[in-house]
């Protein structure tokens, strides 16, 4: 039987070759992917575009502060059925000298207003605006490391399943030989025919294993291609890198340090602080309300009509007129509108600031859990080696024995469940702590 034990590791070394040596798909690197993602993800793509939505209105704000200036025209046609003959009227300031019972009229004008003082309602909502347009760049930034985070436990997950899914191939390929062998025994008298199909049942769970942990990593390929956007039926696989020792090992960032890292850099940390700065802003606009504002206005226009017995071009000079005001508004009583909004900004702010503490709990909480999980799957991570080097050893003893009849199918049997369970113990412990240091890496940016 140790002839059978070289075997399996031989089919366990073919068999990670063999998915390293793989061209049929198109093979992802976890940095690829995350490049992709951030080009290609929709949900990015939206928050792009609210970024640009908010500069539009910061843009939009800016050039309130400046004149506005319109053109107007209006062209009439008058109709007087019963208007008596030789009769001279007035129209526009100018007396018409033509009798007519249908009269055409035109007027032209240039208009300009300016907002000169507002309580800086409009120099604060270009604040407001600017704020606005940060908080989305930052959320857009929080949107990306949170793909990022999802993307990166995904290709873990499936660098998991692929190599369990090795495993597994190999634990089927040890079967079949114990299968063999026992259908040989069985032949020979050795073994009955019942404890011979119980290697072939075994065998049969082993296939089974297989297709279950094929399952498990198409899967998880089908999240990743879903969070990058792919749909097409192209092969889809990424590079399995080596997981190694030192991988598993190496020393864990502390808690307390990648939690002080992340308040001071994670988007969604400084997204909070500019709620707070926009409530303040809100204040401010809200007690404009109370301000008196200021405006100039100026205009300059002209008319014609078929009535009048001056050529078009001497009416536009003749009857050419300027104006120019100024308005000053003064509230006095706008039916509470302006304390409520002053109080509504008060309570926003109250609520920003619940809103960053809530953030540190939920970012403390979060990277507490990826440090506990990191911490305990290391300590496994080195109890599980010990384990299956154990139960390693203990399946080559029992299946020298019972090659000699010492051991029973059901010890065999046993020892096997007791290495299957001790290996796929030792990949699952190794691969959630390469993710959890990996988790804390991404949160100590």
């Amino acid at each position: 039987m140790k002839g059978m034990t070289k075997h399996f590791q031989i089919c366990l070394s073919v068999l990670l070759l063999a998915v390293s040596l793989t061209v049929s798909a198109k093979t992802w690197t976890l940095e690829e992917c995350i490049s992709y993602a951030m080009e290609n993800n929709i949900t990015l793509q939206k928050a792009g575009l609210k970024r640009q939505t908010n500069m539009e209105s910061v843009l939009s704000s800016k050039s309130s502060l400046l004149p506005s200036l319109s053109f107007s025209t209006s062209q009439n046609v008058a109709y007087q059925p019963w208007r008596a003959t030789g009769t001279a009227m007035v129209q526009n300031g100018q007396v018409q000298t033509k009798t007519s019972t249908t009269s055409y009229n035109g007027s032209y004008s240039v208009n300009a207003n300016w907002t000169v003082w507002d309580g800086n309602r409009n120099r604060n909502t270009i604040r407001q605006n600017e704020n606005l347009y940060q908080q989305s760049v930052q959320d857009s930034l929080a949107s990306a490391l949170s793909i990022e985070e999802q993307i990166a436990q995904l290709y873990i997950q499936i660098l998991y399943t692929k190599e369990a899914v090795n495993v597994n191939k190999a634990m089927l390929e040890a079967a079949k030989v114990n299968e063999n062998r026992a259908v040989e025994m069985e032949r020979a008298g050795s073994i009955s025919k019942a404890e011979c199909s119980q290697f072939t049942a075994e065998r049969a769970q082993d296939e089974y294993n297989v297709v279950q942990a094929e399952s498990q990593e198409r899967n998880y390929k089908r999240q990743l291609k879903a969070l990058l956007q792919i749909t097409d039926a192209e092969p889809f696989d990424v590079v399995a890198p080596i997981a190694t020792d030192e991988m598993a090992l190496q020393p864990i960032p502390s808690q307390q340090s990648v939690y002080e890292v992340a308040l001071e850099n994670r988007p969604e940390m400084r997204s909070a602080q500019l709620a707070v700065e926009a409530a303040d802003i809100q204040a401010r606009v809200a007690k404009a309300g109370r301000m008196p504002s200021v405006s100039l206005q100026g205009a300059v226009g002209t008319n014609t009509s078929t009535l009048s017995s001056n050529g078009w071009a001497d009416q536009m000079k003749t009857n050419f007129n300027a104006a120019a005001g100024l308005t000053v508004s003064v509230p006095i009583y706008d039916q509470r509108s302006t304390r409520t909004a002053i109080n509504k900004a008060a309570i926003a702010r109250q609520e920003a600031l619940l809103g960053i503490r809530d953030r540190q709990t939920t970012l403390y909480s979060t990277i507490e859990n990826y440090w506990i999980q990191a911490t305990n799957n290391q300590a496994q991570y080195r109890a599980a080696k010990v384990s299956t080097e154990a139960a390693q050893a203990s399946y080559d003893l029992l299946s020298e024995q019972f090659s000699v009849g010492l051991k029973n199918i059901v010890e065999l049997q046993e020892g096997k469940t007791r290495l299957i369970s001790a290996m796929q113990n030792e990949l699952q412990s190794k691969y959630m702590t390469i993710l959890n240091i990996k988790m804390l890496e991404l949160y100590k940016k």
